[in-house]
């Protein structure tokens, strides 16, 4: 019996990293099958190196992280600000999710800082969309699948939105046994270490990542470290409203309640 599968895809070589690669962790230790999937060579990643050669340092470096995650690797399909919402792109990664079978898609938080990670968060959305669907044709062609799939988006940097907004989680997972391999994949981007400061004035990326670990950590109000989620609505990816992330950890797992009640419910 094959191996169930779950997929992080992300905008550029180290955001699965930042905010996925906890709950990828997790799941492998619970005998899922995972998959690494950037959209982006991160090319314009480095204010030394020339475009060619910063996508081709940031692709080894992508390659030994997935290597520490355990994961397959996908080749990136895109270019720093060139990730659009339109129908080749979206051929390409509904191609990437047939090929893996996933049931569970880890992907952006639908609004974020910067487009490439919204709309990459729209290009997963609708090609786990097509999972099902044999007419439309993937690039390179790939059968279809007719298992459910759900869609978690992950937190956005920063813990807001691109107005500021404070963004709640709707569940967190526990990812304090498996943060030092985090940490270490994460440090094979060794590249952006000079981008991130220069950028975005990150002294120490391993340290941002770290502390946004232990604040969401703090908001579940039961781990040290943690990955915050929000699910997608069931409608058109499977046939019930369901949660394997939570079927699959456990009490590494847990429901925001504020969320359920506040946002879900409205009350």
């Amino acid at each position: 019996m094959a191996k169930p599968s779950a997929i992080a895809i992300g905008a550029h070589p180290d955001d699965i990293e930042f905010c996925m690669a906890g709950t990828l962790l997790q799941l492998r230790e619970k005998g899922w099958s995972v998959h690494y999937f950037n959209l982006s060579s991160g090319n314009l990643g480095s204010v030394e190196m020339s475009s060619a050669k910063t996508a081709q340092i940031r692709a080894k470096e992508a390659r030994q992280a997935s290597k520490i995650l355990g994961a397959k690797f996908y080749p990136s399909i895109s270019k720093d600000l060139e990730i659009m919402y339109d129908v080749p792109t979206l051929r390409k990664v509904s191609a990437v999710i047939r090929k893996t079978k996933a049931s569970i898609v880890l992907t952006h938080s639908p609004v974020d800082y910067m487009e490439d990670h919204t709309n990459t968060c729209r290009l997963a959305v609708t090609a786990a969309f097509t999972h099902g669907m044999p007419n439309f044709r993937s690039q390179p062609e790939t059968k279809h699948y007719n298992s459910d799939v759900t869609v978690y988006h992950a937190m956005p940097h920063s813990l807001q939105g691109p107005l500021r907004e404070k963004v709640v989680a709707g569940a967190f997972v526990d990812t304090a046994k498996v943060h030092n391999k985090k940490m270490k994949a994460l440090s094979a981007h060794a590249s952006q270490q000079g981008w991130l400061d220069a950028s975005q004035g990150m002294n120490s990326y391993l340290k941002a990542a770290d502390e946004m670990s232990i604040e969401t950590g703090k908001l579940s109000k039961r781990f040290k470290h943690a990955e915050g989620w929000r699910r997608h609505l069931h409608f058109g990816f499977s046939r019930n409203e369901i949660d394997p992330l939570s079927e699959a950890l456990g009490v590494y797992y847990k429901v925001n309640p504020v969320y359920e009640r506040k946002i879900v419910k409205g009350i």
